[in-house]
């Protein structure tokens, strides 16, 4: 929780202005086996920077909490942000794709993006939020965070 909290504060010191947040949802790990369930939040954040200045500051903030980079694959770590979209810009760059490529797949993306804008379009899918959720095939766990709800 400390981590989303942190990170969140970061986001609104060095990135923009963050505009809403979802809910706390907790899921089971995704392409990897993992006693811990993770923590996921959508984020809405009024920026000015580019799509690339924000995914570098994004790293940045990543590094200050503690996020350390391998090659390994998917893994445990104590954070992790992903731009899932930038307006409804489509980006395909070794350094950057927007909308994020597996966010249609992904259960712990969809539910937090779609309790924020159920009526947002995927930019290349042409589905709102709601219809991906509704028709995503990710059979994994994601369940509100009702501790958040308590602090």
């Amino acid at each position: 929780m400390g981590y989303l909290r942190r990170a969140v504060e970061l986001l609104s010191c060095d990135v923009g202005s963050v505009i809403d947040m979802s809910s706390v949802y907790e899921s089971e790990p995704w392409g990897f086996d993992c006693k811990q369930w993770f923590m996921n939040q959508a984020v809405v954040i009024e920026t000015k920077l580019s799509p690339l200045n924000l995914l570098k500051n994004i790293q940045r903030i990543e590094k200050t909490l503690g996020r350390r980079l391998t090659n390994s694959g998917y893994q445990a770590r104590t954070i992790d942000i992903d731009i899932i979209l930038y307006e409804n810009l489509v980006i395909n760059t070794p350094e950057l794709v927007i909308p994020h490529p597996r966010m249609a797949e992904r259960m712990f993306v969809l539910q937090p993006m779609a309790e924020l804008s159920p009526n947002l379009k995927h930019p290349i899918l042409h589905h709102t939020m709601a219809k991906l959720k509704e028709h995503c095939r990710d059979a994994k766990q994601v369940k509100i965070n009702v501790e958040a709800f308590l602090r």
